[in-house]
């Protein structure tokens, strides 16, 4: 933000102190406001990145009820702006509140110019690092990926897997739950192969019937069956030369499982209702959301098959456990896709729609997402999207757990737990697996009240 176009909000009702501030601050943009009605117009008008105001405000002059209603109502339109609060001399209790409230610093009268002009600076100087820090977290949760937004570890390794995988021809099985992105990662995989010049044919195994999905796959000849009135390709050969997408092959039919285990031995196909083997070039890349292992003890999936379509496995973490604030920059970034396409304009979200966000567990993954986001980009009235937008219940002033000391003691306690477990309880071997000595692991156990056998501290 350039000096010239910053933009500063005065909300004072003393025409004498409005003069005096206007002058104190002539390199900006000065906006005034006498009452709280005035000033939210303003905020809303100009979205102000600074405001400076007066707790006593008509038409309760001597309270401060207003100033602090006024309060509260600016930071619930803009929750990134910065509100300076001034109060009267030794009024500490209100300062403290009003802090507690959201404001970001507070300054009592009388008024010195130059105090008040320095503190106005910093905080434009913060609020300018907050955005640009916006802006570098949103660049960081670019994926290496065309079309795929990776802000976790979980999801970066998933995106190193697919870069590796895509020069080769490996029959690639992604497994993940529903909505988890199965079909855009298939699809950045091919975009990153040597075929990315030829055709990507998708086909959902469970949305078409038994009876036509033979039909699909390996096409037909004319006269196979009834309405058959034409020799017809099939998928698979459609993606000749390029990558054929099979999702959701948990569901495919057993009488088709071993028809589909030939082709991928053989690379040939026969159509329904014809007896020439027609060779076909296609790098086949496969997705379920069920579990195969259990398929197969069940006797729904050929464990052959499944030998044969995972030469490399990639499995895709749900959106709930993907961790380093996935869900927030997810959901940022689809709302500047979204409403850059209905050609709307937002200033991010409202605090209690980033706590919902973060705090949800989002059972339809990124799908579910998605939907809620378009959804709320079209009904959504103000320059924040709330919760109520996206069709969430406000988690409360819940705040993510960030503390450094908070996050360590967590991740320690679950380290020495685990390792406890993997060491059957013995503590030397522990302190091996940990990296620390054996005087250390017993301070850990006693600080984190961790219980452990002490007669197999051997």
């Amino acid at each position: 933000m350039t000096d010239q176009r910053r933009k500063l909000l005065i909300v004072e009702d003393d025409p004498g102190l409005q003069s005096q501030l206007r002058w104190c601050f002539n390199d900006y943009e000065v906006l005034v406001a006498e009452d709280r009605e005035s000033a939210l117009t303003q905020v809303r008008r100009h979205e102000p990145p600074v405001v400076l105001q007066d707790l006593g405000l008509p038409p309760d002059a001597e309270g401060v009820n207003e100033g602090f209603l006024a309060l509260e109502q600016t930071l619930a339109l803009l929750p990134d702006t910065k509100v300076i609060v001034v109060t009267g001399h030794g009024d500490q209790e209100n300062a403290v509140r009003a802090v507690g409230l959201g404001a970001y610093d507070f300054y009592q009268k009388p008024v010195d110019t130059g105090t008040l002009h320095l503190l106005v600076d910093r905080a434009y100087h913060i609020y300018d690092l907050e955005r640009q820090n916006q802006r570098l977290l949103q660049e960081q949760s670019t994926s290496p990926l065309d079309g795929v937004v990776a802000a976790s570890e979980q999801m970066l390794q998933v995106c190193r897997m697919i870069e590796k995988v895509a020069p080769t021809t490996a029959t690639t099985l992604l497994l993940g739950e529903s909505g988890t992105g199965k079909e855009v990662l298939a699809r950045a995989l091919h975009s990153l192969s040597p075929r990315i010049s030829k055709g990507f044919v998708a086909i959902n195994c469970a949305a078409i019937p038994e009876n036509l999905l033979e039909s699909e796959l390996f096409g037909y000849e004319r006269g196979a069956y009834t309405g058959a009135v034409k020799q017809t390709p099939g998928k698979i050969e459609h993606a000749d030369g390029g990558t054929l997408f099979l999702d959701e092959i948990g569901d495919m039919p057993l009488s088709l499982q071993a028809k589909l285990l030939r082709f991928l031995q053989e690379r040939v196909v026969e159509r329904v209702g014809g007896r020439e083997e027609i060779p076909v070039d296609v790098r086949v890349v496969c997705a379920t959301n069920q579990n195969l292992d259990t398929a197969i003890k069940e006797g729904r999936f050929r464990e052959d098959l499944y030998y044969r379509i995972s030469e490399i496995t990639i499995r895709i973490p749900p959106l709930r456990e993907r961790e380093g604030g996935c869900r927030i920059l997810l959901a940022r970034t689809l709302l500047e896709r979204y409403a850059a396409q209905h050609r709307r304009q937002f200033r991010g979200f409202s605090p209690d729609a980033q706590n919902a966000i973060e705090h949800y567990n989002w059972p339809g993954n990124v799908r579910e997402m998605e939907n809620k986001l378009k959804g709320a980009v079209i009904m959504a009235e103000g320059r924040y999207v709330t919760a109520a937008d996206l069709g969430l219940a406000a988690a409360g002033e819940q705040q993510p757990n960030v503390n450094l000391r908070e996050v360590r003691k967590d991740a320690e306690t679950r380290a020495i737990r685990n390792a406890l477990a993997y060491a059957d309880g013995n503590i030397s071997k522990t302190a091996q697996l940990l990296g620390v000595t054996r005087p250390t692991l017993y301070d850990l156990l006693e600080k984190y009240a961790i219980q452990y056998d002490k007669e197999r501290g051997a």
